[in-house]
């Protein structure tokens, strides 16, 4: 089912930015404003960046620029560098909002607003897999990313996972396989310029980035916004179990290969006996022993598997290819990571599980392996009801280590409802790490998996991570390690 263009697409030359006038709005600190910008100097545009921030809270990005024919404007917006006076062309960081006065300034001036994935998804000349949804995307381009690199070494993963796609533009061939994950904001630019990929993936969808969207409806068809404009030569791997996923069937003219739980009459993906990945597609039924790895335990695990094997079939990875990325297929970091086993304790690093959803399958994979879950949990508030995660912590094993944030009072108080074991709250990782580790016996795991966000302690998920790591590495020090090969995926 996989397919080659016939012809290189538009924009691939490059030529499309020559002497151009470019805003970025927007620098980031995770890589993406800085390929951007280095793509866009490398094709002949001449470059203004522009960002709320002050230059001492971006040194890294900017230290990364150093050299580069760029305009910088820190420390606040312009309005005329969004106008048609200064701008031929926007490039929005996906942080800042669809609706932001400077866009809609720009869009009023017949300025064209642009995002990293938008002039990704033009110029590059391979068909491409996208891989969204509310859990579970990250690791399911992560193994996707796997599979593909073991049918053709010169694979790329990219998007919303610290690698700029822009910056590995150059090296993509027509036969290269593009594995590109997209949270719901970079997908907004998509439908904005009537982009799709060639496989789409849908993992799932429940409540997120309320804060962002005006409510669940908008957030849900920007997820499935990624399939609008596909055709009838392209794929949509969608989890059947979800009533906001398969609505997708109803509003794409692409073919629709579903994987759930139970075996569908026709096309899909499902799980038998409990350990064997099944797809079918044209009538060939393809069949794959499920890895032992944490990552991909539980229901949830299990989906994030199916989907991958599916969408790996849909592109055209032969068998013995997905067997092999399978095999090697060891988790993602910041997801279910296992960071260590310290005097017979895990430690599980799942600090990109801020939505209440990602937290539950969390708490549910963890809490099975566990005599004792002692749970880091709180954090930012992102608008979402964290009823359900409180109801999963109090319905399960678990010891409550709350950080500090504006969602942690609510859910402190619907922790106290239910009658959940909590350990006290803390302003800062280590403290928390501390504590949970001082109070943890052999048989248990100590797991940070918040379903809030980060910012306010942290800069991001990801350094909320890594503190993490660090007051793990700290306990280590302090005791002797377990034996090597220890494993909780059991």
């Amino acid at each position: 089912m996989g397919r080659e263009p016939d012809i290189v697409k538009p924009g691939a030359s490059g030529d499309t930015f020559a002497g151009k006038r470019v805003t970025v709005m927007g620098l980031g600190v995770l890589g993406g404003g800085v390929g951007v910008c280095r793509y866009l100097v490398s094709r002949g545009a001449l470059v203004t960046v522009t960002d709320m921030r002050q230059e001492a809270d971006l040194r890294e990005p900017l230290d990364q620029l150093k050299g580069l024919p760029v305009t910088l404007r820190l420390g606040g917006h312009d309005i005329d560098d969004f106008r048609s006076s200064r701008a031929d062309i926007v490039v929005r960081n996906p942080g800042v909002p669809y609706d932001s006065p400077f866009l809609l300034a720009a869009r009023a001036d017949g300025v064209v607003v642009e995002m990293e994935m938008s002039i990704f998804f033009r110029a590059c000349p391979a068909p491409v897999m996208a891989v969204t949804g509310t859990k579970g995307k990250t690791t399911v381009s992560a193994l996707l990313g796997e599979i593909v690199t073991a049918w053709r070494s010169y694979a790329l993963l990219a998007g919303n996972m610290g690698v700029s796609a822009l910056l590995e533009l150059d090296r993509v061939e027509r036969d290269t396989p593009v594995v590109i994950e997209l949270s719901s904001f970079q997908i907004e630019a998509l439908i904005e310029h009537a982009l799709a990929p060639h496989v789409a993936v849908l993992t799932n969808i429940s409540e997120d980035h309320l804060d962002r969207y005006r409510d669940f409806a908008e957030y849900s068809g920007v997820k499935r916004g990624l399939a609008h404009a596909m055709t009838e030569d392209d794929v949509v791997v969608y989890n059947s179990d979800d009533p906001e996923v398969t609505r997708i069937v109803a509003e794409t003219r692409a073919r629709t290969v579903p994987f759930g739980r139970a075996e569908p009459r026709g096309n899909g993906a499902w799980l038998a006996g409990g350990r064997d990945l099944m797809v079918r597609l044209d009538g060939a039924v393809h069949h794959w022993g499920r890895p032992g790895v944490l990552a991909l335990q539980g229901d949830h695990g299990a989906m994030n598997a199916l989907a991958a094997v599916a969408a790996a079939k849909s592109y055209g990875v032969p068998d013995d290819a997905i067997a092999i990325g399978l095999a090697r297929f060891k988790g993602v970091p910041n997801r279910l990571e296992q960071v260590a086993v310290i005097d017979g304790v895990g430690y599980v690093n799942d600090t990109s599980a801020t939505a209440p959803a990602a937290a539950i399958a969390g708490v549910r994979v963890l809490g099975a392996r566990s005599r004792t879950l002692h749970l880091i949990a709180g954090g930012a508030d992102k608008r979402t009801d964290l009823a359900p995660f409180a109801d999963e912590i109090g319905a399960t094993n678990a010891r409550v280590y709350l950080l500090e944030g504006a969602a942690t009072d609510s859910l402190h108080a619907m922790l106290e409802e239910r009658s959940a074991m909590i350990a006290g709250r803390f302003e800062s990782m280590a403290e928390a790490v501390r504590h949970a580790a001082a109070e943890a016996s052999a048989g248990d795991i100590v797991a940070l998996c918040p379903g809030c966000a980060s910012f306010g302690m942290f800069r991001n998920e990801f350094d909320r991570g890594e503190q993490f790591r660090i007051a793990v590495e700290d306990v280590k020090h302090r005791v002797a390690p377990a034996l090597p090969g220890t494993n909780l995926a059991g």
